[in-house]
């Protein structure tokens, strides 16, 4: 009897993905829990796994969407007396070697596996190419190429320019051209626009998680009223207080102090005071949270996560700076899961690493605010009415306007400042 591999239910609201690839070929053997496909939903890949042993038989293809309860695969018992190793078939992931009916070479057991889950696009491209999948970079979770990787491979070769069509074309006989009359020379016309070619474009279909991201940026500004406040920030005082004891923290906590930890304690308590911008619009009523779950914006191989913090409010320096280094790893590596990326209350964004100095941040829907951090740069300021040279950072608070006065955001904004510039403030909370 065979067992069906449905899309299980993924998080609240998300009732569809897209099948991504096959992890494992069709008519491959698999075991319990091993991982057979990816699903990608508007938040993150998810690993589907097969929940018993046997022969795997693909039910959908690479690229449909696929729905909650929706079968997408079967494993059926495997014929008694077969050997481990999954039968070469000339499936949609099949590699080369297998479609022919060769023998893989010996010594190779890496690439036959890459070769194995190669997805449909990927495998296309490759073929097209002539190009060996052992020789392109893969930055796939598990070593599994991308069609990007593959994309950048061929832009970082090179390619043969095309032969004009000009140069194509063979010149007549030199007589007929001497006795021939030169023709009138045409009168000067505009250059017309150029085509675009191959040459100059390279076309790749957005991710269902950017065509998310897309949607979530501009339903944000079509939904909200959003402004901006801004101030600025001396960090003299947390850079002295992380030099100082930034060696003992790492030693005592086994993770580096960063500048997270004091602006998420800076901003916790910053919402207890504005509690707006940690609530939400929903209907015609205002949602108020008891917690604060912090999202922190996370640039990924796959686009813009925003994994959250939870229960940031009841954390210390060194929890939070865990936290967030688990989160960041799992963001990079493609391994979040929905409710890592869920439940957010009030996000972090941290521009600076990029070496912005000012911008504006954009809300998270459904939250009231975000907090944008930027480069630390030594600029001349007034101190007692004299000019000196102090680590300034500029920082931005965008926020909801429908919930949040003008007051409270600057209000909200002046407690971060005064906590960061004073922060033996935060351990008395005040």
């Amino acid at each position: 009897m065979a067992i069906e591999i449905k899309v299980p239910r993924l998080a609240e609201s998300i009732s569809e993905a897209v099948l991504v690839e096959w992890l494992k070929p069709d008519g491959g053997r698999v075991g319990v829990d091993e991982p057979v496909a990816t699903l990608e939903t508007d938040k993150a890949a998810v690993e589907i796994a097969a929940a018993d042993s046997g022969i795997l038989r693909h039910a959908r293809r690479p690229g449909e969407t696929v729905h909650v309860g929706d079968v997408i695969a079967r494993v059926e018992a495997a014929p008694a007396g077969e050997p481990e190793a999954p039968a070469a078939r000339g499936g949609d992931n099949g590699g080369p070697a297998e479609r022919a009916g060769e023998p893989l070479p010996a010594g190779r057991p890496q690439v036959a596996d890459a070769e194995r889950v190669l997805s449909p696009a990927v495998r296309r491209l490759v073929d097209e190419h002539g190009l060996d999948p052992a020789r392109i970079a893969a930055t796939g979770k598990g070593g599994r190429l991308l069609k990007e990787d593959v994309l950048l491979h061929l832009e970082r070769a090179g390619r043969p320019e095309a032969t004009s069509g000009a140069a194509a074309v063979a010149p007549g006989p030199a007589s007929e051209a001497a006795e021939a009359p030169a023709p009138p020379a045409p009168a000067a016309r505009p250059p017309s626009p150029a085509t675009p070619t191959d040459e100059d474009e390279r076309v790749v279909p957005m991710s269902r998680i950017r065509l998310r991201i897309a949607e979530r940026l501009v339903r944000a500004q079509h939904t909200a009223a959003i402004l901006t406040t801004f101030n600025e920030i001396d960090m003299s005082a947390v850079l002295e207080l992380r030099a100082r004891f930034r060696e003992s923290f790492e030693q005592r906590h086994g993770v580096r102090l960063g500048f997270m930890s004091f602006f998420t304690r800076a901003c916790v308590l910053g919402l207890e005071e504005i509690p707006e911008l940690n609530a939400e619009i929903r209907g015609t009523d205002i949602v108020y949270r008891r917690h604060v779950h912090l999202g922190v914006a996370v640039g990924a191989e796959r686009g813009l996560v925003v994994p959250v913090v939870r229960h940031a409010d009841g954390l210390g320096f060194a929890e939070i700076e865990r936290e967030i280094a688990r989160l960041a790893a799992k963001a990079h590596a493609g391994t979040l899961t929905l409710d890592e990326l869920s439940g957010g209350t009030f996000t972090l964004s941290n521009g600076g690493v990029y070496g912005s100095l000012l911008s504006t941040p954009i809300l998270n829907p459904p939250q009231s605010g975000i907090l944008g951090m930027h480069k630390i740069e030594k600029r001349p300021i007034a101190v007692d009415d004299q000019v000196v040279i102090r680590p300034m950072m500029y920082v931005a608070v965008s926020y909801d306007h429908r919930i949040v006065d003008g007051e409270q955001a600057v209000t909200f904004l002046v407690r971060v400042k005064e906590r960061l510039e004073d922060p033996e403030r935060m351990l008395f909370e005040v």
